[in-house]
Parts: C-alpha cells; sequence; structure tokens
C-alpha cells in the first residue's frame, strides 16, 4: 500500500509537459501543447529575432529551398510527441541552426525542467537539452 501511494505522488501525467519554456543558451522560448492526440513546441520568443542586418531571421538552413524564407519565431520545430509512462518520444525536434531533424525524447526532471534529447538511430547517440519552464 506504501509503493502504491509512492508511485501515484511521483506518476506523471500526459499534459505535465504543456507550458513554456527556455531553452538552456537563453535564446529561445518553446511552448509545448498537445494537438490531436501528441504533443508539438514552437518558437513563441527569441532574444534576437532579427539578423545583423536588422531583418526577420528566417529559417535559412532548411534543405528544403521553399521553406527558407519562413520565420524562426512561430517556428513548430517540436512534432508529434507521444507520451508513454514517464517521457514523450516518437516524434521529431529540428533545429533550425543546422536545418537538421532528429528524432526525439522528452522526459521531465522535476516539475520545471525538461531533458529535451535529439538523436539518429539510437537514442544513446545524441544530445541533450535542458529546457526550463518559464512564467
Amino acid at each position: 500500500m506504501l509503493t502504491a501511494s509512492f508511485t501515484t505522488l511521483y506518476a506523471q501525467s500526459a499534459n505535465d509537459v504543456v507550458g513554456k519554456y527556455i531553452n538552456s543558451s537563453g535564446e529561445a522560448h518553446i511552448q509545448i501543447y498537445k494537438k490531436g492526440g501528441a504533443y508539438f513546441g514552437k518558437i513563441v520568443w527569441l532574444k534576437s529575432p532579427n539578423n545583423e542586418n536588422g531583418k526577420v531571421k528566417v529559417d535559412e538552413k532548411n534543405p528544403s529551398v521553399n521553406l527558407q524564407s519562413r520565420p524562426i519565431l512561430g517556428l513548430e520545430i517540436v512534432k508529434n510527441l507521444k507520451f508513454s509512462d514517464d517521457y514523450w518520444d516518437d516524434g521529431t525536434i529540428y533545429d533550425p541552426k543546422s536545418g537538421k531533424t532528429y528524432s526525439s525524447k522528452i522526459t521531465l526532471k522535476g516539475k520545471n525542467q525538461l531533458n529535451v534529447r535529439g538523436y539518429i538511430g539510437l537514442s544513446l547517440i545524441g544530445r541533450t537539452d535542458i529546457w526550463t519552464k518559464t512564467k
């Protein structure tokens, strides 16, 4: 009975990931939200929304030429994550700095931090960024 109450106390809900987070570099805020049966994230704030010429930063590194003119601000970078007991995976994350899309897995670290992992193939080969919830 004690084990059951302990598990319930620390059990995560699928919607616990929903909210606004700042990435580890402090350059962007990403809003995580539910759409249909999956979770998505878009850039809702940039520390420097304009390039050195004063023009709005665009997705110039995107491998698809017809997408290179879309603004970074408002860009949906996390797509189709599904909740699985204590993490969200089976989706992708897009890095506008490189123009690359990676498989993604997110785990909740406490109530206010996400470990956001982008990887190719196996989850062991990749990079993790820590996003902190903002108000």
